[in-house]
């Protein structure tokens, strides 16, 4: 079956982008305990791009179906789990970019890399890191994972927390409230 992306973010409600996020199968990850551990070899550029033994993988597909498979541990690790086995990955930076954002009725929603839509709230949530001088946004995505929001993303909800005003740089979202600046 082709892939067929999911259309553009401004051309969808909140609520069928809530409705391409819960029809989206993914696989049973966090039920998976897989004795063998080892190195994938493969590494997550800053800017999102994937590579195995140093060339890069060009299939969208692949990526796609690999990222599925992410994990982060409690120690910052990042692996890619199956059933069988467990292999790290190195990440640069995070395991996913944010490039696209819709603020609608209360909510952001973000498009990933991997044409993987998430909603911003209490189990995604969105963190500050870096200091004044090189601020970076983050998303939560899934297992641990994050997104870090690309320039035109971050320029973009950095918009609409001014849109807001406020004495503070906030926004919210299905009710969470976050800081977009770096806690000094």
């Amino acid at each position: 079956m082709p892939y067929e992306p999911p259309p553009e973010l401004a051309a969808l409600s909140l609520s069928e982008i809530a409705e391409l996020v819960a029809a989206r199968k993914l696989p049973p990850v966090e039920g998976w305990a897989p004795q063998k551990t080892g190195d994938s070899e493969m590494r997550i550029a800053a800017d999102g791009k994937w590579f195995h033994r140093g060339g890069e993988i060009a299939r969208p597909a692949m990526v796609r179906a690999f990222s599925t498979l992410l994990s982060r541990d409690g120690e910052g690790r990042t692996w890619l789990v199956s059933p069988f086995e467990k292999l790290g990955i190195a990440v640069d930076d995070a395991e996913f970019v944010a490039v696209d954002l819709l603020a609608q009725e209360g909510s952001l929603a973000f498009r990933l890399n991997t044409d993987d839509l998430v909603i911003a709230g209490p189990d995604h949530s969105i963190r500050a890191a870096g200091d004044p001088e090189r601020p970076a946004l983050y998303l939560g995505v899934r297992r641990g994972c994050e997104a870090r929001l690309n320039r035109s993303t971050y320029e973009q909800l950095i918009r609409h927390a001014l849109e807001r005003g406020g004495e503070r740089l906030t926004v919210e979202s299905q009710g969470a409230v976050f800081a977009l600046v770096p806690r000094g």
